[in-house]
């Protein structure tokens, strides 16, 4: 769809976005943030000082001193230039992980633009930008991920998390450029919750390392702590708690604690040579990486799609979603930042700005207390008892019909509108969320090895194609849809039990089928 608004009013509307983080304050320094965000792993609470008189050195002086000791920035959820307020070298890295960041290079392009624009604003914001890489370092004796289940189809793939490889790497930089703290960002799935706990295990005590939970309106530990059974147990918490966190960002100005010769410019080509992908996932063009990206695709649903939002989201043959998934997943932009810009058009559109509020902070906070608490996420044994009790019961019923897998991943069923759903997937890297959840009960329904087969088949197809794959919300939405999660019992039927049922003939009463269905031809 060609944009409505021109490209100089994009501009200068994220113009004025920076410009609304100048207002809280001058320099990151003066920003008071919120303590609730942050949460010690190891080490002692407070920045280890040079001497005595720490704080009374200036920068020159500071820059002078051979003892050159640093914060790092782990940067491995949120890749996007954060301000950190320390009054010494600052360095920023990201760990390349095979498998689990970007399988295919669909997933790896987008990954690499964006990180390629954060290359860009961290030098020229003073910040030194490092890449590690675990590629040529994945050591056999590497711990495997043992809870949940393989989400991988390939049996011969092994599902393992390279902790160990990953922890070294980002210790041997700790090393070299003389860190004594560490930053890093929360993602409550396994794989970086094992990485951050391996390197944990490795540092010295008197070295701080903290987590921060930059990417949710309200950090998961303080939101709840414990996991919630539904959105409605979460909500009033999430919306009580936001009142003192949705505030704006603090102000990204020039690091004045740097040393020239730390910013030299990554070799993309190298880290590309060396970065193992599945090349038949192609990229796609309909989504620019980088957080410049994330922001013009915000504006276009503010200025060209919200009005229509609370009315037309279920329907897949409009073009009112906000597409903002794959920046939030890979961190390019924040999703408090959506919701503070379009909560500006409350007055005009409140059902749609609600909505909106609903899915982009409710449900997505929802996701991360999920498989925060839930070590089995991914699995029908992370399911509520009445789910995993009902379908156990049906998981043996006659399927009528019943189609391989093979049958489904090509989208050569006899049902036209779950064929266009699994084309819409595989080529453009995104599924309407209304189709998302039709399209994963109808895997349960048609799947004959049962519901696990069927789950694991979804999340596969999910990681795979899907530009936000491997994230919470994906996971949340296929476990909602397969294993009732964050929902209620229904009416029991075959296959499904007590499973939320969805019907082509019901799809037909919500929307134009064959409209949907004629743009994604075989």
């Amino acid at each position: 769809m060609t944009s409505q608004v021109g490209r100089h009013d994009v501009l200068q509307w994220i113009q004025d976005i920076a410009k609304k983080r100048l207002t809280v304050a001058n320099t990151v320094s003066e920003f008071k943030y919120a303590k609730c965000r942050v949460r010690q792993l190891k080490g002692p609470n407070h920045f280890p000082s040079l001497d005595e008189n720490f704080e009374e050195k200036t920068h020159e002086t500071i820059l002078k001193s051979d003892n050159k000791m640093g914060v790092l920035y782990w940067m491995i959820r949120d890749q996007r230039v954060q301000a950190l307020k320390f009054k010494v070298p600052l360095h920023v890295c990201f760990c390349l992980v095979p498998k689990f960041q970007a399988e295919t290079l669909r997933h790896y392009t987008f990954m690499v633009e964006g990180l390629k624009e954060v290359e860009k604003e961290c030098r020229e914001l003073c910040i030194p930008f490092h890449i590690t890489s675990v590629a040529n370092n994945s050591s056999p004796t590497n711990q495997s991920v043992k809870t949940g289940i393989k989400r991988k189809l390939p049996e011969s793939v092994n599902n393992c998390c390279y902790a160990d490889t990953v922890a070294q790497s980002v210790l041997s930089l700790i090393q070299n450029v003389n860190i004594s703290c560490i930053v890093t960002d929360f993602f409550p799935l396994r794989e970086p919750t094992a990485w951050i706990k391996q390197l944990a295990e490795l540092l010295p005590e008197n070295i701080p390392f903290c987590q921060v939970d930059a990417h949710n309106v309200v950090p998961v530990w303080h939101a709840s702590d414990h996991l919630e059974y539904a959105a409605r147990t979460i909500r009033p918490k999430l919306h009580q708690k936001a009142n003192n966190l949705m505030t704006e960002f603090p102000p990204l100005t020039k690091h004045p604690y740097c040393h020239q010769s730390s910013l030299s410019p990554i070799d993309w080509n190298y880290w590309t040579s060396t970065f193992s992908v599945d090349s038949s996932v192609k990229p796609i063009d309909w989504a620019i990486p980088g957080t410049s990206g994330g922001l013009t695709t915000l504006h276009t649903f503010i200025y060209e799609k919200l009005s229509k939002y609370a009315d037309c989201r279920n329907d897949p043959t409009k073009n009112c979603l906000s597409d903002l998934s794959p920046w939030f997943h890979y961190g390019q932009i924040a999703p408090q930042r959506a919701i503070m810009e379009v909560k500006l058009w409350r007055h005009k559109y409140k059902d749609s700005v609600d909505a909106f509020v609903e899915e982009a902070f409710i449900r997505r906070e929802l996701s991360d207390n999920f498989c925060y608490y839930n070590p089995k996420y991914d699995s029908i044994e992370g399911a509520w008892k009445w789910a995993q009790d009902t379908l156990a019961q049906h998981a043996h019923d006659k399927r009528n019909p019943s189609y391989s897998e093979e049958i489904m991943i090509a989208a050569e069923t006899k049902d036209d509108l779950w064929n266009a759903a699994q084309r819409q997937l595989v080529r453009s890297g995104k599924l309407h969320g209304f189709l998302r959840m039709y399209w994963a009960k109808k895997i349960l329904e048609w799947h004959g090895s049962g519901p696990s087969a069927a789950l694991k088949l979804a999340l596969y197809l999910n990681d795979r194609y899907a530009l936000d794959g491997s994230d919470p919300n994906g996971f949340v939405g296929v476990m909602w849809s397969i294993c009732g999660v964050h929902d209620q019992g229904w009416a029991e039927r075959p296959v499904f039990g007590k499973i939320r049922c969805m019907t082509y003939k019901g799809c037909l009463g919500k929307f134009s089928v064959p409209t949907f269905v004629a743009r994604y031809p075989k």
